[in-house]
């Protein structure tokens, strides 16, 4: 192959709050595109508007073009962009993949909820993402995936072969600087995430209610924006358990603010039944703030001895295991005590590296 690699890059989760996927790829461009060996390929990314991560010209070329950030946008003007230019591989980072384009595809699926679990999303939306993502998965040359418990799920559902599949896990990169001393922490039980209904925050709600009701200062921040189905209203239920006063809900805080919120946390809230990774309560725990999660095979695949398990649609257990969390610095040293060996797992450098060898190898087959 002469002249460099040339690399494209469905780039449109990097517009708007970084969050999701658009964190996940942002830390692999920019690692990308700063290798010592940056000269040995080109990378090319697709989007609907201007990109606001600024990257080595050197290492990048963009096509800017198209209306919207969806499905139709990726199966028409993508589609027709990556044909036309023919690069060498493609990287779908987010699912899908456009249909047809003749080019060797690497897509990430980061988990299968909508196939999993239907109920969770509107009709038309769940159809959609389950055909889609099928047939990204069966098309592409090579799926990656950020745990074992999502490439069980894909090689399960989708009937793939495990040897088509990857697991490549997702790095940490700590929204806070350094922890805060103990002694200063705040009675303040945090979440941070979109708001689903797998998330089951209307439980950490109750539960929170139950574990504080002699903790007059205690207070539930809850960052995330609201995409759930059927839709869920937080606010009437903080009514419902009287403490509305003590709960506030953020659709969208910026790193410096959330470093704040995690510097002043004693617990974190993650009540999840079903996710693919789940790097905010590794973000937690770099921050020395342990998280409540619920006892799934993901989760103790992901968190190990850092966490507080507590069994699904148990809420006395995990009123208590905040309660302990916010009023006994034993348990929080004991839990903060497992994190250096948990957090040593996840580095973007890693997989940076990983991910840029795998698309690499299924350009050069």
């Amino acid at each position: 192959m002469s002249g460099p690699l040339r690399i494209g890059v469905d780039a449109r989760e990097l517009l708007g709050d970084a969050t999701g996927v658009g964190r996940y790829l942002g830390e692999l461009i920019r690692r990308w595109t700063i290798r010592s060996d940056a000269a040995a390929r080109r990378f090319t990314l697709y989007a609907p508007e201007a990109l606001p991560l600024p990257l080595p010209e050197a290492a990048v070329e963009y096509r800017i073009g198209g209306k919207g950030r969806g499905t139709w946008w990726e199966q028409t003007w993508l589609r027709r962009a990556v044909r036309a230019d023919r690069p060498d591989v493609f990287f779908a980072p987010a699912y899908t993949a456009p249909l047809g384009t003749g080019v060797a595809t690497v897509v990430t699926i980061h988990d299968i909820a909508f196939v999993a679990h239907p109920e969770w999303f509107r009709i038309r939306e769940g159809l959609r993402r389950r055909w889609l993502t099928e047939h990204a998965a069966r098309t592409a040359a090579l799926v990656l995936t950020v745990s074992e418990f999502s490439r069980q799920e894909i090689e399960r559902h989708f009937n793939i072969a495990g040897c088509r599949i990857r697991v490549i896990r997702e790095g940490l990169a700590p929204r806070a600087a350094g922890t805060q001393s103990a002694s200063r922490r705040e009675p303040l039980v945090l979440y941070v995430g979109s708001i689903l209904n797998r998330r089951r925050l209307p439980d950490l709600i109750g539960a929170f209610a139950r574990a504080t009701p002699d903790i007059p200062d205690a207070r539930l921040v809850i960052v995330g924006d609201d995409r759930s189905w059927p839709p869920l209203n937080l606010p009437a239920v903080a009514h419902a358990h009287g403490v509305e006063r003590k709960v506030e809900i953020r659709r969208y805080v910026d790193d410096e603010e959330l470093a704040r919120l995690y510097a002043g946390a004693s617990v974190f809230g993650f009540l999840s039944e079903y996710e693919g990774f789940g790097i905010t309560p590794l973000e937690a725990l770099a921050a020395g703030v342990p998280s409540v999660v619920l006892d799934t095979p993901v989760a103790r695949e992901i968190y190990g001895d850092a966490a507080v398990y507590v069994p699904p649609d148990d809420r006395h257990a995990t009123a208590g295991a905040i309660r302990r969390l916010l009023t006994v610095a034993g348990e929080r040293a004991a839990v903060l005590a497992q994190g250096p060996a948990v957090l040593a797992r996840y580095s973007w450098d890693s997989a940076a590296a990983a991910t840029l060898a795998a698309i690499e190898g299924v350009a050069r087959r």
